[in-house]
């Protein structure tokens, strides 16, 4: 009772110190505060993507048997890279409950312990053994943020800008994938794994700041701090109690109507939510995007490209973020449904293509010097593979998640979706050496490309867009009321 007290006179106190109280409160608030909360909760985003990068540029050192003196094989490789997808699908349930339990915050920042401990077994492995414990508990910590950063950016964000905020987790991955590219290429790996545990602090610290969002602070019947927090994300000249007024009477009309589970299931919208958002998960992962990222040191090696594979990663890292930070921008004027179209499209291409090149190589259709002048089209077709899957399938997916799913179910549904999604991953990222061992790395990239091009025409007839809607017009157009 006493910090809800303590923070109505806070809010009362800012209220106060309006810079003319005789001017009306404004309908919208100031973005600024909004945007640094979003960046601050996906600083954790940065940490699960030096997780996901952590392979890519010392596979064939750890091979070599540079990691602390531990033989490693292909097979351990595979299990090195795999183990942090398994982790991930492993907390996502966990997390939704904990989100519901301790809040959104509380339950993020208490993340920084496994990833702590993850990273502090892999620097001090003497076993193979204790690298994949250390990468399953990282990516435990990894996966969880999948679910809670979109969650508690879909509820810190005004309609306007949510699409742009929810697509910040995917682009602070991918700087956190780049971050561990250009690291591991530079410094040792002892040095590199060191510089790379260190992040998931810098969160704790940066974040530790932020509120809680309004929505959960609602939830717990304390308004005075949902308040506080409104006004900390909109600015003092913001009309605070008409959102709280939108809130309270949202989460009024779902204890009224409150449902089980199995009857929720049975809405049109929730169905249509599942249909889309498990789709997307399959095809995000399905494309072969952890495949590409795990291993793209391996393709370009493979490949036989003359350009350095560690400056080729990197080369894509940069790529990936450059194009993920443009989706940032585009993705509240465009829509999700286009982006996703174009998107799905162009990694068919880009996969074809990188297909056709090692059918030339592996299958000896063409002479080396003519396989020497088409040096180029592995880097062209990551980085065009990378770009497009930044600009739509990398970020969407997790973000619609949050926007399709009723309220009433929306924690364990985006639970579950997030658990299918690294389900996938893990068998993609475990599976890829040996799939391409055995039918070869063209046959891989062209399998990658028609389950891309499946996707494509999923999402032409079957995505909803929700571009600029509020999330009660979702729920009402997806269960075709008026």
């Amino acid at each position: 009772m006493c910090d809800c007290d303590s923070t109505n006179l806070l809010a009362k106190d800012i209220f106060k110190m309006r810079e003319d109280p005789t001017q009306p409160l404004k309908k919208t608030g100031n973005k600024l505060p909004q945007y640094i909360a979003a960046l601050s909760v996906c600083l954790g985003s940065v940490a699960t993507g030096a997780v996901l990068g952590w392979t890519s540029n010392i596979s064939e050192a750890m091979k070599a048997g540079a990691y602390n003196g531990i033989p490693i094989d292909d097979d351990n490789l595979g299990w090195i890279g795999s183990f942090a997808t398994l982790g991930a699908m492993c907390m996502c349930f966990p997390i939704g409950i904990l989100c519901d339990l301790i809040g959104r915050k509380v339950a993020m920042l208490i993340l920084t312990v496994p990833f702590v401990i993850g990273w502090l077994l892999i620097i001090f492995a003497n076993s193979v053994g204790m690298i994949y414990a250390g990468r399953f508990i990282t990516g435990c910590a990894g996966g969880a943020f999948c679910v809670s950063a979109p969650l508690y950016t879909s509820e810190i964000a005004e309609k306007e800008i949510r699409g742009a905020l929810g697509s910040y987790f995917q682009l602070l991955l991918t700087v956190g994938i780049l971050f561990s590219y250009i690291i591991g290429f530079v410094a040792d790996i002892k040095t590199y794994t060191i510089i790379v545990a260190i992040l998931p602090l810098v969160f704790c610290v940066v974040f530790f700041f932020q509120p809680e969002t309004p929505v959960y602070r609602m939830k717990q019947k304390r308004e005075g701090d949902a308040r506080a927090a409104l006004i900390r994300l909109r600015g003092k000249e913001y009309d605070v109690d008409a959102e709280l007024k939108e809130i309270r009477e949202t989460l009024e009309a779902e204890e009224k109507n409150r449902v089980s589970f199995i009857t929720c299931m049975k809405t049109r919208s929730a169905k249509i939510a599942s249909i889309v958002c498990f789709s997307l998960m399959f095809f995000q992962q399905a494309g072969g995007i952890n495949a590409v990222i795990f291993y793209t040191g391996d393709i370009f090696k493979s490949s036989g490209s003359s350009l350095d594979p560690g400056v080729a990663t990197i080369i894509c890292g940069v790529i990936q973020s450059i194009s993920t930070f443009v989706s940032s921008l585009i993705i509240d004027k465009l829509g999700r449904r286009i982006l996703l179209i174009l998107s799905d499209l162009l990694m068919v291409v880009s996969g074809v293509a990188l297909g056709i090149f090692f059918s030339l190589k592996e299958r000896e259709l063409v002479d080396k010097e003519t396989l020497s002048t088409l040096g180029f089209l592995p880097i062209v077709s990551l980085s065009v593979f990378f770009i497009v899957f930044s600009l739509g399938f990398g970020p969407i997916p997790w973000m619609i998640s949050s926007e399709l799913f009723p309220s009433e179910i929306k924690s364990v549904a985006s639970s579950a979706a997030g658990t299918f999604n690294w389900f996938i991953a893990f068998l993609i990222t475990k599976f890829y050496l040996s799939l391409k061992n055995a039918v070869g790395g063209d046959v891989t990239f062209y399998i990658f490309s028609v389950i891309s091009l499946i996707g494509t025409i999923f999402c032409v007839f079957v995505v909803p867009e929700t571009k600029g809607k509020s999330l009660e017009e979702i729920q009402r157009e997806l269960n075709k009321e008026k």
